[in-house]
């Protein structure tokens, strides 16, 4: 039960990993070694569906899930808080509006934050609704070598 309800809340989360300006097409820019700059995967408990995020370091993300291709710009703080999390506000700007992992189409123009915790190893992450890993989906995983 715990499970389902943690893909509840990443379908619901999912078309917000990306962005902070609705219409922008450049979010903030972030440092080079920013831990979120990357490629990265969450697949479904059921192995059913995969998003893959490319989160560049100019402040854009481009997601493709299922059906789904969209486009968002975001912000993220430089440096973690005192228990670890980033916050990360996102805003999709552009959708293709086909349907995501969730069966969803995304509407673009809402801004969502999150808290994400990285592993210490770097290659994991977390994405949290409040600053504490209740209420978190994951692990996202950083994809080495993919050219999306």
């Amino acid at each position: 039960m715990r499970m389902r309800v943690w893909m509840l809340m990443a379908l619901a989360l999912l078309p917000a990993v990306a962005s902070a300006a609705a219409g922008a097409k450049s979010g903030a820019p972030l440092r080079a070694d920013h831990p979120v700059v990357g490629t990265w995967r969450i697949t479904l408990p059921d192995g059913s569906c995969t998003e893959t995020y490319r989160i560049r370091a100019d402040g854009t993300t481009l997601v493709f899930s299922n059906e789904e291709v969209a486009e968002s710009t975001f912000t993220i703080s430089d440096q973690p808080d005192k228990e670890g999390f980033y916050k990360e506000t996102d805003t999709i700007f552009k959708d293709n509006g086909k349907r995501d992992c969730s069966g969803e189409v995304t509407k673009p123009g809402k801004a969502v934050t999150s808290y994400l915790q990285f592993h210490p190893n770097g290659n994991l992450f977390v994405m949290c609704v409040e600053r504490d890993l209740e209420r978190c989906i994951g692990p996202f995983v950083r994809v080495r070598g993919d050219t999306i």
